[in-house]
Order: structure tokens, then C-alpha cells, then sequence
């Protein structure tokens, strides 16, 4: 639990092309699970990790804005042009500046926490945010042996349990394309 100086913002980023319900349910567990204030869903213009997307930018943020209207606590964003970035510890960084006394929860799941050490300033990424993993079906086993998992400290990183949610953005574009 948070002091009382201190509110707690969720970050949860990514390209969501497109957000599903999915990010919803996450979203509302986050909520509720770690008592935060909101959770902002960053929108990402392109993956780092990624060549291309399915959804130009307009249209995703539209989507998630239209996923989550009915949900008062969750702010989509775009700040990929304000903070000249997609990567995640710039935009951390940037709403650091600008919420003051937060706690940030990075919310992501077991399947990015795998390739973790690989985003730019992780380390630093985990000194100024709580890393809350949520579960995907076939990556937690090995998301619990990662470099991540490894180097963290238990207060660090944080399991959510829940049912896994057996939706994802790649299988909604292949049934789009179908």
C-alpha cells in the first residue's frame, strides 16, 4: 500500500492495434488490485520492437478512447510527439515531471517481461516505477526464470494473479485479415 503523500497512476503503454477487451479487463483488475488513482493507456505510435502496424495512430487512439469511455479512471494518451518518443522510460520520465509524490505501476504482461532487459534504461525504468506482470497463456514460466525476474527483488516486480486472458491483438488482426 501507498502513503497518503503519494497517488498511484498505472501506466499501461503499447501500440494496442487494436485494444480489445483484453486491456479492459487488465485495466479494471489494476484498478481495483493496486488502488490506483487512474491508469493512463499510453498509445504508442509504433512499437520499438516492431516493423510495422496493422491501425494507423488516429485510429487506435480512437478505439481505445471508445473502448474505455464508460471507465473514468482510465486517460488514454499520445505522447510519442510531445516527449519525441515511444520508449517507455521516456514517457515515465516525463509524466514523473509531471505528477509529482505518484507511484507508478508499469502494467504489462508475462510476455513482454521476457524481452524486459531488452528496452532502453530498464534498469532504471524499475528504480522509478513498481513493474506490475500480469499473466499470458504459455509465457509465465518462462517470464518467472527472465534476466527480469533474476534481477529484481521481490518488492520490485509483481505477479498479478488472475484468470489468463485469452485474447490478444496479433489474433484479432489474423481474424481481421481472414
Amino acid at each position: 500500500m501507498i502513503g497518503p503523500t503519494k497517488k498511484a497512476i498505472g501506466i499501461f503503454g503499447g501500440s494496442f492495434d487494436p485494444p480489445h477487451k483484453g486491456h479492459l479487463t487488465i485495466s479494471k483488475i489494476s484498478l481495483k488490485k493496486l488502488n490506483l488513482k487512474k491508469i493512463y493507456w499510453i498509445v504508442a505510435k509504433k512499437n520499438p520492437f516492431k516493423k510495422i502496424t496493422f491501425f494507423n495512430i488516429n485510429r487506435r487512439i480512437k478505439k481505445c478512447k471508445d473502448l474505455t469511455k464508460k471507465i473514468k479512471k482510465i486517460e488514454v494518451k499520445f505522447l510519442d510527439k510531445l516527449v519525441k518518443s515511444s520508449n517507455t522510460i521516456d514517457i515515465v520520465r516525463y509524466l514523473a515531471k509531471k505528477n509529482r509524490n505518484t507511484k507508478f505501476f508499469l502494467i504489462i504482461g508475462s510476455d513482454n517481461l521476457i524481452n524486459f532487459h531488452k528496452w532502453k534504461s530498464w534498469k532504471h525504468l524499475v528504480k522509478i516505477s513498481q513493474l506490475v506482470v500480469f499473466p499470458r497463456r504459455g509465457f509465465d514460466k518462462k517470464a518467472k526464470k527472465s534476466v527480469i525476474t533474476k534481477y529484481l527483488k521481490q518488492n520490485k516486480i509483481m505477479f498479478i494473479k488472475s484468470k489468463k486472458i485469452d485474447i490478444s491483438s496479433s489474433q484479432l488482426r489474423k481474424n481481421y485479415l481472414s
